[in-house]
């Protein structure tokens, strides 16, 4: 699945995971340079505000249709 970062970066998600320390569910996706990020799973899917309006952080982007 492919996500667009409010600023407009596309990121691959690789998967959800668990934080060993606290249990916390977080989320594993890949930068366009191919960099590996981790994130907390309510901080990746939280809405945030931008020039006053609520906006995904990060936005499911629809699959390309396949022949």
């Amino acid at each position: 699945m492919r996500y667009r970062h409010y600023k407009g970066g596309i990121y691959e998600f690789l998967y959800d995971a668990t934080l060993e320390s606290d249990l916390a569910s977080m989320v594993v996706y890949r930068a366009p340079d191919g960099s590996i990020w981790i994130r907390p799973h309510a901080v990746f899917h939280e809405l945030i505000e931008v020039d006053g309006k609520q906006v995904a952080r990060f936005a499911l982007m629809e699959a390309a249709a396949k022949d």
